[in-house]
């Protein structure tokens, strides 16, 4: 037996990242323009920097609260009062050190070995692979795909549960699609966990990154105080925080002990001057956010019109999230697609295999960067689409 045999099986099968493997091959090219991976181009802003700082000047580096400090649970409360008109206290809002965890987290506390999840695919690939790694059973459902648009069907849905289904994962905005539920869409899929007795793990990480005004319609919006619903978040989109790793749960407070053990023995918490540069994130970044919404906004026009000129590409612009899904006559194999144009382009998306059944024709651009770099993005992708 080698040394790599002798490892646990779930540990060896756990897949490489579509989206992880292109980004190594071309990571560093001079001219590159990185859309493959969802993150902007803006470093974290001062006032937050500032805050973790003034925190670790102060000696702020000792163990601390595992559910998170009081000052940022209760910030987050805040939060949720300002943008979903929510009244929930403070002690729903659990912290974790990266959305991933959160996710991490709840699949651990929601699932056990051989249980299944039901997830809208195309999706994230994170969430299927946490879920295989724990011993569950993630079960994609296929987002309904015409005239450049995705569309639920809820039927669909409800015929893939079985006796071992447990939690429907529903992520809206969704990545990679741009599907965003509707406040209907999301009156169904509560009536539909009632029913079978399921929970909801609702990953709204890009609730504010919403195309038609206002944010996208929450389970908040719909759900009753019983709902089985557990909201899984993180602070990267946002705030321009991809690289701090911290993120948050919502949940009712009577699981929380649940949570803050299975904190404690994975990471035992989140620094607390990380915590401190999130406290100010919420309590100041209204502007920053609203600033990089607008940014998203005009990069996706610029994006989107010009890959639709092209009169090969199947999209249209998306309702919601940081994504452009693109379907493009003649690509019939994504990551080899991925490769050949980051090598004639210089311009990094990710191949739609990345993202699971019914993703395997598409590629994924992420538009939050500077418009007049999306610019020169669309025009080399523009010339490449013409010369197929």
């Amino acid at each position: 037996m080698t040394v790599l045999e002798s490892l646990s099986p779930r540990a060896r099968l756990a897949p490489e990242s579509g989206i992880v493997e292109v980004v190594n091959y071309a990571r560093g090219r001079d001219g590159l323009i990185p859309l493959w991976v969802g993150e902007g181009d803006l470093s974290t802003p001062d006032f937050i920097s500032k805050a973790a700082a003034a925190s670790l000047q102060a000696g702020e580096t000792f163990y601390t609260y595992q559910r998170g400090i009081p000052e940022l649970r209760q910030a987050l409360s805040d939060y949720y009062k300002r943008h979903f008109q929510s009244t929930l206290p403070a002690d729903h809002f659990f912290v974790t050190g990266s959305g991933m965890q959160a996710i991490q987290i709840a699949v651990q506390a929601l699932t056990s070995p051989g249980d299944e999840l039901i997830y809208l695919s195309p999706a994230w690939p994170n969430i299927s692979a946490a879920l295989e790694i724990a011993g569950g059973r993630s079960v994609p459902v296929k987002l309904d795909f015409s005239g450049g648009r995705w569309r639920l069907d809820i039927e669909k849905l409800e015929q893939a549960i079985t006796p071992k289904t447990r939690v429907l994962f529903i992520n809206t905005p969704s990545n990679p699609t741009g599907w965003t539920a509707s406040r209907d869409d999301l009156q169904q899929l509560l009536e539909l966990s009632r029913r079978h007795d399921l929970w909801i793990m609702a990953d709204e990480i890009y609730a504010l990154y919403y195309f038609l005004g206002g944010r996208a319609p929450s389970f908040l919006d719909v759900m009753r105080p019983d709902d089985r619903v557990l909201f899984v978040n993180s602070f990267s989109k946002n705030w321009s925080m991809t690289g701090w790793r911290i993120g948050w749960i919502v949940g009712p407070p009577e699981i929380g002990q649940v949570i803050e053990n299975l904190i404690q023995y994975s990471t035992s918490g989140v620094a607390q001057f990380i915590q401190r540069g999130a406290v100010a994130a919420l309590e100041e970044g209204d502007q920053f956010v609203a600033a990089n919404i607008e940014r998203a906004a005009k990069s996706r026009d610029v994006l989107c019109d010009a890959l639709i000129a092209t009169n090969r590409v199947e999209t249209l612009k998306p309702e919601g999230a940081l994504y452009a899904f693109l379907k493009i006559d003649g690509v019939s194999d994504s990551r080899k697609a991925a490769i050949d144009i980051v090598d004639k382009t210089g311009v990094g998306l990710a191949p739609g295999t990345a993202f699971g059944p019914g993703g395997e024709l598409f590629l994924r651009a992420c538009f939050l960067r500077d418009p007049a770099q999306m610019e020169e993005a669309a025009k080399r992708l523009f010339d490449y689409i013409g010369s197929l």
